[in-house]
């Protein structure tokens, strides 16, 4: 059994990561600096003192309220930390500890960054996918999925992607996909090789398109929605982590 210290060890570290993929999703995409200023109420500007931002605690203990004027906070402080530090746990206690380890904690930690970002913004910032190929391609020199299948995976990840939207453009004229999703299964690829590839571009296709059917259905709307497909690539991707090759395999068996 996985030691309780290490999986309590792993929760805490991923609620501090957490905590600074919060600045990043707030900043980032406004072109903020993601060191200064200090984190501050964004109502009234008080600069928050470091018992202010405990992790997950800090926002329980003010009720999700500024101390000082007492306006809302967000619940998606909370929600990223506590998402980090779950996801940080699974992957301490379905991976071996060696070094495919780190890049498995890097790799989730971008994922729910461009997850939120993509989410609330529709865009999946170059400052992240471009520096998350380089990343993925290094630990693959020393960590699965190795270099080979590292660089087909990116070179998978943006290709397949990067065809599916020129046929688009060149059927309806307008652009259905932007380059941000290409770059992202391009990352993807990179840290995880080809095969997941393929099962996160399934799992992210099934999954949009089923969130696609509901609102239409719910919102009685037509064919054109905005859907923010590098969510659905996060959630494909952390499927892929653990599962793309028994579910490859699994597939293989058919053929």
């Amino acid at each position: 059994m996985m030691p309780v210290l290490l999986l309590a060890i792993a929760a805490g570290l991923g609620a501090i990561i957490g905590s600074f993929l919060n600045v990043v999703i707030d900043r980032l995409p406004r072109g903020q600096s993601l060191i200064t200023p200090p984190s501050r109420c964004r109502q009234c500007g008080h600069t928050l003192k470091w018992f202010d931002n405990i992790p997950v605690v800090s926002w329980l203990m003010l009720r999700g309220r500024c101390r000082t004027c007492g306006a809302a906070v967000s619940w998606q402080y909370p929600v990223v930390e506590l998402a980090t530090a779950a996801m940080f746990v699974l992957v301490v206690w379905l991976t071996p500890i060696g070094p495919l380890l780190v890049p498995r904690l890097v790799l989730v930690s971008i994922l729910i960054a461009l997850f939120m970002i993509d989410l609330e913004h529709q865009i999946l910032p170059n400052s992240i996918t471009l520096p998350g190929i380089l990343a993925g391609l290094m630990f693959s020199t020393f960590a699965p999925p190795g270099e080979r299948d590292a660089l087909i995976g990116a070179l998978a990840g943006a290709g397949v992607l990067y065809l599916i939207a020129a046929a688009y453009y060149l059927w309806r004229r307008e652009e259905g996909m932007g380059m941000g999703d290409v770059k992202m299964l391009a990352m993807i690829g990179a840290f995880l090789g080809w095969k997941a590839v393929l099962v996160t571009l399934v799992v992210a296709s099934f999954s949009g398109a089923g969130v696609g059917m509901a609102m239409m259905t719910v919102q009685k709307g037509g064919m054109k929605y905005a859907l923010p497909f590098g969510t659905f690539l996060a959630l494909g991707a952390l499927v892929s982590m653990f599962a793309a090759e028994s579910m490859v395999a699994w597939y293989a068996g058919f053929l």
